[in-house]
């Protein structure tokens, strides 16, 4: 058995078809015609746009808005005017073959946002590659193997899967996917969650342990791959599927129903979302609100700061398209790791810790009231929420809420309409505010933890670093402790707390945080039946008479133990 990281839901069992690593090597030429180089250029640009292009169309019709926004994203690569000057000065000035040099300058690029912390960023690297790769392989004439039309039920077995490849796929025959390399957060990995098909990422060097026409085994849910499995593993595999598929339609029953405990404590479960297009995975799972809306993707995918009309747009879509339900938009968390094309920010030692977010915000009181004045005028077509990121003090907060103050008194001198009831929280994801949410709680409607910078931030561990990202641990008791302590200290003020980390969606913490009386959940869309289910199964009142004993626990084994013991 080979073990890689669960990806995407699901068993499969098929035939492999494995997609070759291929060695693509550029030899630094020098050139004497300029002018057959740059029509070379434009030829490889050209036949890439139509393909990009099929793609985006291809993807709308078979998979989704949502994920077609990453090939659009490729068009924007690929006539990136940055990249086209470069390759035409280089050309100019130092006369090497066209291929050499476009590789030379998009690999500066790629580089660039492989030094990212933030996993979800780190992924354009990807994206780069892949629009690098398709020019490159027009430039030099290679042919690639087509998986778009298998003739029978196949598992694609690969270095890597780039969003393209992922994209293309054969949906009635292409039934899973392994890589060698990737994470749960990769591109191919969030299509394959969406397309419903298992996948496996991860798995070292896979590569060279199968064969073409090899039967192979995946289990998108623990990571396994058996290659060549017996007769009895194949027809133990095949009854967990059926087992698996007969609990996914019982999760589907749940639709429509509250998200209630046992013994009647009903809680709210929500989505995260990154724009507006996410709004049909929302709907589609039942999702109770929208508990964080990453405004930040909307200045990411623009080329300048996005106008107050255009936010204004994108806020009121979600807004109306949830119908009354409630939204937390979580103000610009930009900077540091997160990079703007159009906007300089400063090189830092540490990007976690430093100019981004609510700090940026507040020193460009310009570009937050712009975002402020959008969103309260979106405020009137739904239930929106307006959150803030990276608060560590009374005083930012304090700082913040004077904008908003301000925000709002001009759109009333101007007989601008907006909810006054609007709802104003921040984020739990510094242990200073952890400490001392006693006290901001007195001033904000609620808090939302941020899990996946508190765990990080509390046990000092970058959770990119492969060395010591075992130590990035949830159960970890300092960061079990620091959550029991935000929501009591919201309660004792009134504030109803939420969490929109990764860990509100994992399935043994929830039982936990619902004897600590977390108010909302908010996770990726498709996990939120699953949560309902668990939080339907359980009584409140008998979770949390345990409470005491799980926060005198010495050990993240200790607790991760008592949550399994209650999981089953």
């Amino acid at each position: 058995m080979i073990k890689g990281i669960a990806a995407s839901s699901g068993i499969s069992i098929a035939k492999a078809m494995k997609k070759e690593v291929i060695e693509i090597n550029i030899e630094k030429r020098e050139i004497s015609d300029i002018t057959a180089e740059q029509n070379k250029f434009q030829s490889a640009i050209e036949k890439s746009k139509v393909e990009i292009q099929d793609l985006v169309k291809h993807t709308k019709e078979n998979i989704g808005e949502s994920e077609a926004q990453v090939f659009e994203a490729h068009l924007m690569i690929l006539e990136d005017p940055e990249v086209a000057k470069r390759v035409e000065e280089k050309l100019q000035n130092e006369k090497l073959c066209i291929e050499y040099l476009y590789q030379t300058i998009t690999d500066e690029f790629i580089e660039m946002f492989m030094q990212i912390p933030d996993a979800y960023l780190r992924e354009r690297a990807h994206d780069l590659q892949d629009v690098r790769d398709r020019v490159i392989r027009h430039l030099m004439g290679i042919e690639t193997k087509d998986f778009s039309n298998l003739s029978s039920e196949t598992i694609i077995i690969a270095r890597d899967l780039t969003p393209s490849d992922t994209a293309s796929l054969d949906k009635r025959h292409a039934i899973g996917f392994v890589t060698e390399i990737g994470g749960a957060t990769s591109h191919s990995a969030i299509m394959a969650r969406t397309l419903e098909i298992p996948a496996v990422v991860g798995t070292g060097n896979i590569l060279s342990q199968v064969n073409d026409g090899d039967m192979i085994i995946i289990d998108g849910d623990s990571g396994a791959v058996i290659v060549k499995p017996t007769d009895d593993e194949i027809a133990e595999y095949q009854k967990l599927s059926q087992e698996r598929n007969e609990f996914k339609k019982e999760l589907e029953k749940l639709i429509g129903q509250a998200s209630k405990s046992k013994d009647g404590h009903e809680v709210e479960l929500a989505a995260n979302i990154g724009s507006p297009n996410d709004l049909e995975g929302v709907i589609k799972y039942d999702s109770e609100g929208v508990g964080l809306y990453r405004t930040e993707f909307l200045y990411m995918d623009n080329t300048a700061w996005p106008t107050e009309e255009e936010q204004y747009q994108a806020y009121k879509k979600v807004a109306e398209g949830l119908e009354g339900k409630p939204v937390v938009i979580r103000t610009l968390d930009i900077g540091g790791d997160k990079e703007l094309s159009y906007y300089d920010l400063p090189e830092e030692m540490n990007p976690f810790l430093g100019y981004r977010a609510i700090r940026l915000c507040l020193d460009q009181p310009n570009i937050f009231k712009t975002q402020l004045r959008a969103i309260f005028r979106a405020s009137v077509h739904g239930n929106i929420r307006i959150m803030f990121p990276m608060i560590s003090s009374v005083e930012e907060l304090r700082a913040a809420k004077k904008i908003v103050a301000e925000v709002k008194a001009e759109l009333k001198s101007e007989n601008i309409p907006y909810d006054d009831k609007t709802q104003l929280g921040m984020m739990i994801e510094i242990p200073a505010a952890a400490v001392i949410s006693d006290l901001l709680a007195k001033e904000v409607d609620f808090f939302s933890l941020g899990t996946n910078d508190l765990i990080q931030y509390t046990t000092a561990v970058d959770r990119m670093n492969h060395k010591i990202s075992y130590l990035y641990n949830p159960f970890n008791p300092a960061v079990i402790r620091l959550i029991n302590t935000v929501i009591k200290n919201g309660h004792k003020e009134g504030a109803w707390v939420g969490m929109c980390g990764e860990t509100a969606g994992n399935p043994l913490l929830v039982p936990l945080f619902l004897a600590m009386g977390l108010d909302e959940f908010s996770m990726s869309p498709s996990s939120i039946l699953r949560a309902r289910h668990i939080i339907q199964k359980h009584s409140k009142a008998e979770l949390e008479a345990k409470l005491p004993e799980v926060l005198s626990m010495a050990t993240a084994e200790e607790i991760k133990a008592w949550c399994e013991s209650i999981a089953k």
